[in-house]
């Protein structure tokens, strides 16, 4: 997880997500409409699995 993809899930998180998937794009979009911090928690956390 480089800096300046935390910097852009913070900023904006769906962006940060942009390279991991169609899905992951969705939920964090999802979760950013309901709401600032569930998106940026969602992006941080699939931007931290090392499965990806």
């Amino acid at each position: 997880m480089s800096f300046w993809r935390v910097i852009l899930a913070i900023i904006c998180p769906p962006l940060a997500v942009i390279g991991k998937g169609c899905g992951s794009i969705l939920i964090v979009f999802l979760l950013w409409l309901c709401g600032w911090v569930p998106g940026v928690i969602a992006a941080l956390v699939i931007l931290n699995n090392p499965k990806n």
